[in-house]
Parts: structure tokens; sequence; C-alpha cells
């Protein structure tokens, strides 16, 4: 008898373990999809002022401003340069999975690729866009950290498919609010490429009185375009601060190539 309530209670423990750890699976996963969702823009258009300030050790930085379209759910986005002034007019289209480059000092488009960089800074093109990390990847480990003062989970994500810009990624995201905080890009080796953070939120509320969540600016490292100054090895930084933001209808023809032609000559 006592055998039997001896099994039944092991039974009963190993049941009861199995369910949390299935439970705890199952809340990473909303977590990690909460993260996606939130850089996506669904159910109206976005657009926002871009400043992208370029950093390099020893060289200074440079600046370029820039107005930022996006149609999330058609995946569409247009980026128009206005300055610096030998960058005036250019811009970037995305439409059917493609995206252009357009440079109006001899009018032609040309193609590019969301891991392409954007102006030659640390950022990619797909920095701009919507981020697939439950979509394209999947959890290697899931650890309740603390970021600062921030509660978070740092995710550690391999790719699961191939048209990723990395293979591999960690995430540190607030659990609260399923903000992602700070990210890091690895290669195939496990080499690490690239520091993302995002330490500040802004909350925009769209025409339609949904409330979107937009990181008030991004500060990305090369962790691979470095120079010693003095002591300190310091790294190649772009930040891009984003301000004026509204979500609102926007014209069809604003994703358009006539729109970036048209744009460019005013």
């Amino acid at each position: 008898m006592k055998k039997n309530i001896f099994y039944g209670l092991v039974s009963t423990f190993f049941l009861i373990s199995n369910y949390l750890v299935a439970q705890a699976n199952l809340d990473m996963e909303k977590l990690l999809q909460a993260a996606e969702d939130n850089t996506a823009f669904y159910g109206t258009d976005f657009r926002g002022a871009y400043r992208v300030i370029q950093s390099k050790p020893g060289e200074g930085a440079s600046e370029t401003l820039a107005t930022m379209y996006r149609r999330d759910d058609e995946g569409k986005w247009t980026i128009l340069i206005s300055s610096p002034s030998k960058d005036k007019g250019k811009g970037y289209l995305q439409f059917d999975n493609n995206i252009w480059f357009y440079d109006p000092a001899d009018r032609r488009f040309t193609f590019t690729s969301a891991k392409d960089k954007f102006q030659d800074t640390n950022a990619n093109n797909s920095d701009f866009m919507p981020q697939h990390y439950a979509r394209d990847y999947e959890i290697d480990t899931a650890e309740k950290v603390k970021l600062g003062s921030l509660s978070c989970v740092c995710f550690s994500l391999k790719a699961k498919v191939k048209n990723v810009d990395y293979p591999g990624l960690k995430i540190w995201v607030t659990i609260n609010d399923g903000l992602v905080r700070k990210k890091e890009d690895y290669s195939f080796s496990g080499q690490k490429l690239r520091t993302t953070l995002m330490p500040k939120y802004q909350i925009v509320t769209s025409n339609n009185g949904r409330e979107y969540k937009i990181p008030v600016n991004m500060s990305i490292q090369d962790n691979l375009k470095g120079k010693k100054i003095g002591e300190k090895m310091e790294y190649e930084r772009t930040v891009i601060s984003i301000s004026n933001a509204v979500f609102a209808p926007a014209d069809d023809s604003i994703y358009t190539k006539a729109y970036l032609e048209m744009m460019s000559v005013k």
C-alpha cells in the first residue's frame, strides 16, 4: 500500500514538473512573439523623422536626415533622404519583397537587399523593418536576467530559415511589456558582430486610438570595425533617433518609384 502511494506521489510530481516546464516554455514563446509584434505597425501607416549619426573612431561623425514611411500590412516602406545636400533626393523603396535604391544623380534604381548597409553606416536596411524573431528563429536558451534595473528574459536564438541577416541572435526582452532593449548579432561561428541598444521607447497613439511603441533611438555598434584610441578600443557606432512619429493612412503613391523620382527634383 505504502509503495503504491509512493509511486503515485512520484508520478504526480513528474506530471506537475512536466506541466510547469511546458507552461514556462509556452510563456517564453509568447514573450518572444510579443517582442516580434512590437516591432511591426499593423493596421495603419507610419511616418517618422529619422536622424542617423555615424561615428568612426578618429574620424568624427556624419549625419543623415530622412523621412520614413511604412505600411507593414503590405510589407512596403519608403525612405527619402533630405540631408546632407550631397545625398538629398536619394531614397529607398521596398515592395513585392524587393528593395530598391534610387540615386537622382543618374535617375536610376538599383536593386539592394535587407542585409546591405544603409548609407555606408553600421545599420542594415533590415533595421528599419519589422523583426521576425519568432517566425525565423527558434529558442536555444531563455533565461531571466537583469539589464540594469530592467527585468528581462535573455533569449539565445538560432535561425530556422536561411534568408536571415544573422544566423544567431541574443535579445533582451523586458518581461512586463515585451520590448527588445538589447540585441547581439552573431555569425555561424559564434562571433559577435553587432550590438544594438534600445533603452527607451516612446508611445504614440494612432488615428484609430491604438498605441504603438517606438524606440527613441537605436545605438548600433559594429564589433568588427574599431580602432585603438589611446589605451581604449573604440568601435564604429551608428545612432538612429526617431521623432515626429505619426500613425495615420498615407497615400498609396508614396510607396512607388514614381514618388521617389518626383520628390528628388523638389
